[in-house]
């Protein structure tokens, strides 16, 4: 059973290997409507070539055929950064496919929620494992690690068969047998921090679990670049964004694509909001803090900064903050093109609001990731939801938004005139919770 791991993870990479420039290119122009969401496919094992037709006396030995096997699958498992290749063989929504940061170790990780619906904190890092404990992920992080030393402990494991498995300078890779499971270890390194993610499995889910280990094996990134988003048409368990103030007493405009399919939406530290009302075309929602009083609403601007100098005023995501635990709105410049906002600003900013030189609200920022064509690598694009369509939209909910200093001036009284044209008291952090 063992040779089943070891082959297609060889065929994924080996199939990734070669086609990945075009396939990047097509993916970008293809872009297929998603109602049913997939997760990209692994290709056929690799297999022998064919041999002439002729009665063989006996089979060869699983063995001899997972050694061989393994020797293919050794150089091409550990291809870092090597996107997925082939059409797609399952159902994301069929598994409950996610694409998460793991909070425990700080990495990024597909994983089969219906498949291992429990989760718990292990000893380095979090685990997933099935009702019945047939299928178990676990990943870890070690802070102060020799990645050799871990590599040759890690095939040295009690049970453990290994069919194939490859050290390089920041990575490894092994898969085997360990007892009646078949595992799946992969880690990566970044000075002497480990970070890895362990799969193991029951031979009798192989069906399913041989694509789905594959998959998620590919799909693990131990470092992820705090300042990129996570591949499009994937959803993280919880996702930060920004969102404005239009009135006093709780109505907050926020990205669409960010507070759908919420468990739970928190607005720090004013406590929890619903999603009310939504805008898929123009990527707007309305969410509402119940029982808040006296915040202040941001004025909507009369022009639409369809071009010209901005500046923005969000909150950026943890990960773009290195971690840091602020909650504060921060500023940035950007400039309104044809191709959009310009540079795109930081993770986390997507419902931030765009601001005039008189400090009036004339768009949000919808950031959205895009594959590059030609690369397959993630990049982000940031364009400016006008405030013609916020005004429209607030206007379609019976939501009545100030629109200038002086609306400000007569609705919060006891308040500075000055302060109340300060838009970052009235941008504040949106936290989406799907798991």
């Amino acid at each position: 059973m063992d040779l089943r791991v070891a082959a297609i993870i060889a065929g994924l990479v080996a199939a990734a290997a070669t086609a990945a420039p075009a396939l990047a290119k097509d993916a970008a122009a293809q872009n297929p409507p998603a109602k049913k969401t997939h997760v990209a496919a692994l290709p056929n094992a690799a297999a022998p070539a064919a041999e002439p037709t002729r009665k063989l006396p006996h089979r060869r030995s699983g063995k001899a055929i997972a050694k061989r096997r393994g020797r293919q699958a050794v150089a091409l498992a550990t291809a870092d950064g090597v996107p997925l290749a082939a059409p797609p063989s399952f159902s994301a929504p069929a598994v409950g496919w996610r694409l998460i940061e793991d909070p425990a170790t700080g990495a990024r990780l597909g994983l089969p929620e219906k498949l291992v619906p429990h989760g718990s904190a292990s000893r380095t890092g979090s685990r997933w494992t099935s009702e019945q404990g047939q299928i178990q992920v676990e990943t870890f992080r070690l802070t102060e690690a020799a990645l050799p030393a871990l590599f040759e402990q890690e095939k040295k494991a009690s049970r453990r068969q290994i069919a194939a498995s490859e050290l390089k300078t920041d990575s490894f890779v092994i898969t085997g047998t360990q007892g009646l499971k078949n595992f799946l270890v992969r880690a990566q390194a970044r000075g002497s921090e480990v970070r890895g993610i362990t799969i193991l499995y029951d031979q009798a889910t192989e069906g399913t679990m041989d694509r789905v280990a594959a998959a998620m094996a590919n799909a693990y990134t131990g470092f992820p670049d705090p300042n990129s988003a996570p591949p499009p048409g994937t959803k993280r368990a919880v996702e930060y964004g920004s969102a404005v103030v239009v009135t006093s007493d709780g109505d907050l405009i926020a990205s669409a694509h960010v507070t759908d399919q919420c468990q739970a939406i928190t607005v720090p530290p004013l406590g929890h909001a619903v999603r009310v009302a939504v805008d898929d075309a123009n990527d707007l929602a309305l969410i509402r803090l119940y029982g808040a009083r006296d915040l202040v609403a941001a004025p909507l601007g009369g022009g639409s900064g369809e071009t010209g100098e901005l500046t923005l005023v969000g909150v950026a995501d943890p990960l773009a903050q290195a971690g840091a635990a602020v909650a504060g709105a921060t500023t940035t410049s950007a400039r309104v093109t044809a191709q959009g906002i310009e540079p795109a600003p930081k993770l986390g900013f997507s419902g931030a609001a765009a601001v005039d030189a008189r400090g009036s609200l004339v768009g949000m920022v919808a950031l959205k990731p895009a594959v590059v064509a030609g690369t397959g690598a993630v990049g982000e694009v940031a364009t400016l939801v006008p405030v013609e369509a916020i005004r429209a939209f607030l206007q379609a909910q019976g939501v009545k938004g100030v629109t200038g200093i002086e609306d400000i001036t007569s609705s919060t009284p006891g308040v500075a005139p000055i302060e109340r044209a300060a838009m970052e008291r009235s941008v504040v952090r949106v936290i989406c919770v799907r798991k």
